[in-house]
């Protein structure tokens, strides 16, 4: 659960990144809480990728600063790899090996002695429901199957923080969805979450916060909530059983029917809180007007996205 009292897992400040004249982030301020799932949501192109990267001491920003548990990523950059798992957008599984032989691998890499590498690759086989396949060739995986053997691998040194590169991209709906739980899980244990997505959807479902990136900068900040709040045109749908109900309701909340919309529904411009729902219905409650059905409607985080940069969050552009 995010609180603002925990202290950040990732401080980033004023940082700049560019590849020649194109500038990938410009500017870049945030932070991120210990034990939360923060999700920097942007299309291709946006700097998502480059972000990770300097993150996880891959590559070093023109200007700024940046610390993930405390270390400076650049001063304290060993550090920094001690702390954290990465996982990105292509799969770092050795299809040459089984499941289990990618894992103790990485066990190996980490300095795990024997004992302790064969137990951490048990526990995670168990945890992400791979022990049938173990001493399978990874090549046989499926492709939800190799990216869980992907994320398993990255958590081998128990880190502290896990940075996602877009993890879903390519599963199926199914897979996309264990995935999900995962992240879940993840941040229950007290894991630190970065996530990087096109997918509007995971980003709602997952993120405790989220962040707006569009061509190298941060346009809007906020929990899930909050960012649909500022995006006008939520309403109730109101279904009636009949035509005179409908015309009643009507009257009584000074609503027109809308003529292109579906026949029965009255829509009621509101924010669908508790107490404007309660007292739309005790108007129609008190006029003796029978309501069949009612649904809240919300903006969704695309119509977000295209309030702050006027173009929908799927429009792709030259990617890094």
């Amino acid at each position: 659960m995010t609180t603002t009292l925990n202290p950040p897992a990732i401080a980033v400040t004023g940082l700049r990144r560019s590849y020649g004249s194109t500038v990938v982030l410009d500017g870049i301020t945030l932070r991120v809480p210990e034990g939360t799932v923060f999700a920097l949501l942007g299309p291709n192109g946006a700097g998502k990728t480059t972000m990770v990267q300097i993150l996880s001491t891959l590559i070093r920003a023109d200007a700024g600063e940046a610390r993930v548990c405390g270390h400076d990523v650049v001063r304290a950059a060993d550090r920094v790899r001690a702390a954290i798992g990465v996982t990105g957008q292509f799969s770092a599984v050795d299809r040459f090996l089984t499941g289990e032989e990618n894992l103790l691998l990485m066990a190996d890499l980490h300095h795990l002695d024997r004992a302790e590498g064969r137990r951490r690759t048990a526990d995670l086989l168990d945890r992400f429901g791979l022990g049938g396949a173990a001493r399978q060739g990874s090549a046989t995986y499926s492709g939800g199957m190799r990216r869980r053997l992907d994320l398993a691998m990255g958590l081998i040194g128990d880190p502290r923080v896990i940075f996602l590169d877009e993890p879903t991209t390519g599963l199926d709906p199914r897979s996309r969805r264990d995935m999900w739980q995962i992240v879940r899980d993840l941040a229950g244990r007290g894991v630190t979450v970065f996530l990087t997505t096109q997918y509007l959807e995971e980003a709602d479902r997952l993120a405790d916060r989220i962040a707006l990136l569009d061509r190298g900068r941060l346009v809007a900040e906020g929990t899930p909530a909050e960012l649909k709040r500022r995006v006008p045109g939520g309403h109730v749908e109101l279904r009636f059983a009949d035509g005179r109900a409908l015309a009643a309701a009507a009257a009584v909340l000074g609503v027109a029917p809308d003529p292109a919309g579906e026949s029965l529904v009255l829509r009621v411009p509101g924010d669908g809180g508790v107490p404007a729902l309660r007292l739309l219905l005790d108007r129609l409650d008190a006029a003796a007007v029978a309501v069949d059905g009612l649904a809240v409607r919300t903006p969704d985080l695309d119509d977000v996205f295209f309030a702050v940069t006027g173009r929908p969050a799927a429009e792709q552009v030259s990617a890094r």
